[in-house]
């Protein structure tokens, strides 16, 4: 029997899965069972069982895990990232809680963020776009405002040093700014159906690709919800950043942040101090997880 040999996944699809090996080819592989738990980004050990395909036998410990989960199941995305990197667009408008829904799992896994605005060349609809960031940029969150059609070089300075993944709604050009940053990838591309505002799923799987030797980039499917069901309320609340100098100071010490009196987020978005649209979302996100 061949010994185990290490290598990365760099291609998720259902249970099929591609490994680079560590002399840079790739050898596609199943796992066992019906149910998977491998994510794009995996180091794992396989097992050759022909010289055209092999089975996943173990993975290896990650430092990093970004999944979505509701009720029911959970869907793995990507793993040994270091960035999460959420793409909106001035159009087609974007979800502002799937974007806070993002920024909460990130901060659980302790990744880096940047949030990039797409399309900035629309310059009325990227008024009302950057409008609608501005309560993420007054927090402290980094925005890169770029039209990917045009170029994707000012993302690579972020990009050096991390594996980076792309995550966003359908439509927001995930897939140009990846063809743009790695012409040879050919991720397809396809225009937005405008009759819905929303994007046409042009990605199927997640797939990593390699911008040089220290940097790596993860593009996956569009994505039209985030469940954080696998997060308990003390991690959204947490995942709210600009809510951490308040915390511990309500009355009661099991506060909702609702309708409870002597709520200290309650009293300091009365202030002015915390934006009225980000706590809304956060009591709409810690009641319904999924």
């Amino acid at each position: 029997m061949n010994s185990p040999i290490q290598g990365q996944v760099v291609a998720a699809f259902s249970r099929q899965y591609t490994v680079e090996l560590s002399d840079g080819k790739l050898l596609p592989c199943l796992t066992h069972g019906k149910k998977s738990e491998v994510a794009c980004g995996d180091i794992v050990q396989i097992q050759r069982i022909s010289d055209a395909q092999g089975v996943i036998k173990h993975i290896l410990p990650r430092q990093t895990l970004l999944y979505r989960s509701d009720a029911y199941r959970q869907k793995l995305i990507a793993a040994n990232i270091t960035q999460i990197i959420v793409v909106v667009a001035s159009r087609p408008s974007f979800s502002d809680e799937l974007l806070a829904r993002c920024l909460i799992a990130a901060h659980d896994q302790q990744l880096e963020t940047l949030i990039v605005l797409n399309k900035s060349d629309l310059l009325e609809a990227a008024t009302i776009a950057r409008a609608q960031l501005a309560p993420y940029r007054a927090i402290g969150y980094r925005i890169l405002e770029l039209c990917a059609q045009e170029s994707a070089a000012p993302l690579r300075p972020f990009l050096q040093d991390h594996t980076s993944i792309l995550v966003g709604q359908s439509g927001m050009g995930k897939s140009t700014l990846i063809n743009a940053l790695l012409p040879d990838a050919q991720a397809p591309t396809r225009e937005i159906s405008t009759a819905l505002n929303s994007g046409k799923h042009t990605t199927t799987h997640a797939r990593l690709y390699h911008l040089n030797t220290e940097s790596h980039l993860i593009d996956c499917p569009g994505v039209q919800a985030f469940g954080l069901h696998h997060l308990d309320f003390g991690a959204i609340e947490a995942g709210f950043v600009e809510f951490a100098a308040f915390l511990g100071q309500c009355r009661f010490h099991n506060c909702r942040h609702t309708h409870e009196p002597g709520c200290a987020l309650k009293e300091t978005e009365q202030n002015g101090k915390i934006n009225t649209r980000r706590l809304k979302l956060f009591q709409e996100i810690s009641q319904n997880k999924s």
